[in-house]
């Protein structure tokens, strides 16, 4: 039994290792919404849902998965150019695999390489080892951007639950009896609920347009930051915290201990 870490609107891109010793070493690069169950598809073979190039070749481990994309198309652009490494134009610069270089250890140095050009360096992602083995021998070769995080534990995809009827009456309502909770900390003009943002801290009334937050937030050129200060409760926030609040994610998500355990992943 392992604590686990629930994630909504999951996005990942992950890494398989190979343990069958006619075929050991071979590495598959795969997209999923669901960890625990891809692997489970995949040791189970192309009739269960795995992929051919997986099938009847088992044991799979997946050693670790990145996840934290936006959506979907997100998330398969990354698993393309990783698997097509030496096709994708924003990896031309890194060197080809050597003759005598492990598949396994070339998987891993191109993805080190890829969270550090764009755009998926200014991604609110996550590196998630979910084997240990591999995790003592191989993390310290993965550096992403100080505000992507490396975790070393379980994960379980969470769907985003949809509000009642009755709720959304009733939180409409709310708005209107208030019209002060939809004014905008920054600029102090009406926000609308589709240009609306809240800080992810717990008690902080922040309030803000989108664009006035990220005006406030931008360090660069780019349109969309990578994190900034609230102004209100000078937390440290990630820019993809804030959007994944705004579609839902967070209202009640908890780190549980689950029925998920190591042998989950392999």
């Amino acid at each position: 039994m392992e604590d686990v870490d629930e994630v909504e609107h999951f996005f990942g891109v992950y890494l398989l290792y190979c343990k069958n010793p006619k075929y050991k070493g071979r590495t598959y690069i795969g997209y999923t919404v669901d960890a625990k169950r891809r692997i489970k598809q995949h040791n189970a073979g192309a009739k269960f849902g795995g992929a051919w190039r997986t099938s009847n070749k088992g044991p799979w481990t997946m050693v670790l998965i990145v996840h934290g994309f936006p959506n979907d198309i997100s998330a398969l652009k990354f698993e393309w150019a990783w698997q097509h490494s030496d096709v994708s134009r924003r990896l031309r610069h890194v060197p080809k695999k050597k003759s005598k270089q492990k598949t396994f250890d070339y998987r891993i140095s191109v993805l080190n390489e890829m969270l550090k050009i764009g755009p998926w360096c200014r991604l609110p992602l996550t590196i998630r080892w979910l084997d240990s083995e591999f995790a003592n021998e191989y993390s310290m070769q993965v550096s992403p951007p100080l505000h992507m995080p490396i975790s070393y534990s379980k994960v379980v995809s969470r769907k985003i639950g949809k509000k009642s009827k009755k709720k959304n009456a009733l939180e409409r309502k709310d708005l209107l009896d208030d019209l002060e909770s939809i004014l905008c900390s920054i600029c102090g003009k009406f926000v609308g609920s589709n240009e609306k943002l809240t800080c992810v801290k717990p008690g902080c009334f922040l309030i803000s347009h989108i664009v006035c937050l990220a005006e406030k937030f931008s360090t660069d050129d780019m349109i969309l930051p990578i994190e900034g200060t609230c102004p209100l409760c000078n937390t440290n926030i990630l820019w993809g915290d804030l959007i994944r609040k705004k579609i839902g994610c967070y209202t009640d998500l908890k780190k549980s201990s689950t029925d998920c355990d190591s042998s989950d992943y392999d």
